[in-house]
């Protein structure tokens, strides 16, 4: 049996764990080293092994561990996950305004803007301080229990100081770009069909039955709102933002308070661009009235609050030509396809190559050297073909066959049953060897400055 000052000791270690974690993973200001977390957390590891009557569902050793459920149990709601009626232009917020200030009487109301993440909806409940229960937003009345998932981010707090009762935080999981990529990469390399983009990517890594997969994904959380709660009294929308920081939540930092729907349509506009620099995808704006009095006052239609609204961006998506189709070497001999382009601009850059990722890819979407295609940039960074302009065709376009032999050195290619990847049979392949070179000097291995392709190339 443990003693009181085993315990305490558990205790305060839990306590110290929770609030490094929150400074590296949430704040990003780490003030010890990962050697000097590493042994702190080892020591719990060790306490609650010698004395498991002290594991608790909301110790960080428990972050990774149960099981989800195979069918995700359904769940409802005490109070509905409603969306947002949706603006596409200026003249749309402000008959919003208008429909606003005449709902309430008044001349003049604050709002709140905040940065629409393309994610998932979440709502994440908490008892006495401690999660309990990660839903799904579901159709809003009934959502998917998926609580082993969701303990594996961590920027969710498995427990909270000074909590309420109860409370529900909602918000939004997504999956950071550079996540985004390198999942991407490892499904081109393993002969997978590419996620199409960071929300879909992270709607499929929160349904992995294993929650050891979802931990790998590396899905972050912004929270924004509350659901049912006892014992907490909050009066705004930035009061209540402020209130999740200090429960050590993660909350986008780009909201801000206006007094005016001119003013949100200004921020609107500058975040059109701006948003193309953060390291995860949004596709618009949420405008809130401030004042909670003033939202219960509004209420709400069977679908969407009467106090909100999403005034959301275009997709930018333009057009090109495929002008031929090339096939490039990865680190485990997959061969990959690449189609290169008419150069043309497109979020702020200009673009003269797509990736194809595999066969299946060029055959679903039926992709041909000549076709006129639509591309937008998946993770806002890397260039795909969303659309091929079929009626643009003129019977000249060539359909892409993958070689029979590798480019590099002539071996036979092989494509396994059941996978999309096409591998070269040499294991001492040039190609092979310089990816590999390549990787092992990169910024995410060894991280030798200066190393880069031409002098792997110069080496080699």
């Amino acid at each position: 049996m443990a003693t009181e000052e085993i315990r305490k000791k558990v205790q305060e270690l839990r306590k110290e764990i929770r609030h490094h974690s929150y400074l590296y993973y949430v704040k990003d200001a780490p003030e010890i080293t990962d050697y000097e977390f590493d042994h702190l957390y080892r020591q719990l590891v060790d306490l609650e092994k010698e004395y498991p009557e002290l594991v608790t569902p909301d110790s960080p050793t428990q972050r990774v561990g149960g099981k989800a459920s195979d069918d995700f149990g359904k769940v409802r709601f005490r109070k509905p996950m409603l969306s947002l009626a949706n603006a596409f232009s200026a003249d749309e917020l402000r008959d919003f305004d208008r429909r606003v200030k005449e709902g309430l009487g008044v001349n003049s109301v604050e709002y709140i803007t905040e940065l629409k993440i393309d994610g998932l909806s979440m709502n994440l409940i908490y008892e006495n301080g401690s999660l309990v229960q990660g839903l799904t937003r579901g159709d809003g009345r009934v959502g998917e229990d998926v609580t082993a998932n969701v303990k594996t981010i961590h920027t969710i707090p498995l427990y909270i100081e000074n909590a309420p009762p109860y409370m529900e935080v909602r918000g939004e999981v997504y999956m950071p770009r550079k996540s985004f990529i390198a999942l991407n990469e490892e499904r081109d390399e393993a002969g997978l069909m590419p996620f199409a983009n960071c929300r879909n990517a992270a709607a499929g890594s929160l349904r992995q039955l294993d929650p050891h997969v979802t931990a790998s994904r590396n899905l972050a959380f912004f929270a924004y709102a509350l659901g049912d709660m006892q014992g907490l009294e909050i009066h705004s929308q930035e009061e209540l933002l402020k209130q999740l920081e200090a429960f050590h939540f993660q909350v986008n930092p780009n909201y801000r308070k206006w007094d005016s729907i001119e003013g949100v349509i200004k921020g609107v506009n500058e975040w059109e661009v701006k948003r193309h620099d953060l390291g995860y995808d949004t596709d618009g704006m949420v405008i809130k009235v401030n004042d909670f009095a003033q939202q219960n006052q509004l209420g709400a239609t069977v679908k969407d609050p009467k106090w909100a609204m999403a005034y959301k961006y275009p997709p930018e998506e333009v057009e090109t030509k495929v002008e031929r189709i090339i096939v490039t070497m990865g680190r485990t001999g997959v061969l990959t396809p690449s189609a290169d382009l008419t150069p043309v601009h497109l979020a702020g850059t200009t673009v003269k190559r797509a990736t194809l990722h595999n066969m299946d890819f060029i055959h679903e979407k039926d992709i041909r050297v000549g076709d006129h295609v639509m591309i937008y940039k998946a993770g806002e960074i890397i260039p795909e073909i969303s659309t091929v302009l079929k009626n643009k065709r003129t019977g000249k376009e060539e359909i892409f066959e993958m070689p029979k032999t590798c480019p590099i050195c002539g071996e036979p290619v092989h494509r396994i049953e059941g996978e999309a990847a096409y591998r070269c049979t040499n294991p001492n392949c040039g190609g092979v060897v310089r990816e590999k070179l390549i990787h092992f000097a990169s910024r995410d291995a060894m991280d030798i400055e200066g190393m880069g392709p031409s002098v792997v190339d110069s080496l080699l």
